[in-house]
């Protein structure tokens, strides 16, 4: 079975070595895809303190960022939001964050509904408070 990677130009560069999406037959495997920004470190929505450490953020600026994210990777490698079959979401604090993340995640799937699980995690690579794991189809 041919295996294709895919770089996006528009999404922000991965913090290792991996592409940002893998196709195995007709599924894409996106890599975890957070919020930064593209040939920055910036983190839409993140104020960090002096020592890297997070000072403050804005889940729904990092959420709708993420989801942008996802969309130039999905749209680079010839799939589409419609696409998405299954979201792994990984929240850094379910408590405070959940609500929101939930809220929008509904207007941003509310014609395409996949297989959703959120998972708690204790920290991310870099400073930011949420990232996905997305599974889609492709032809």
């Amino acid at each position: 079975m041919a295996q294709d990677r895919f770089d996006s130009s528009k999404a922000p560069e991965p913090v290792g070595l991996y592409p940002h999406a893998r196709r195995v037959g007709d599924l894409l495997f996106l890599s975890g895809v957070g919020p930064r920004s593209r040939g920055t470190k910036e983190i839409p929505g993140v104020t960090l303190n002096e020592d890297g450490s997070i000072a403050s953020y804005d889940i729904e600026k990092q959420c709708h960022s993420v989801f942008q994210n996802i969309r130039y990777i999905l749209e680079d490698a010839g799939s589409s939001w419609d696409n998405i079959v299954d979201v792994t979401v990984f929240l850094t604090n379910m408590k405070d964050d959940f609500k929101t993340y939930n809220r929008l995640y509904a207007e941003y799937f509310k014609d395409n509904q996949p297989c959703r699980t959120t998972l708690e995690i204790n920290c991310l690579p870099t400073p930011i408070a949420i990232e996905l794991k997305v599974i889609a189809t492709i032809e």
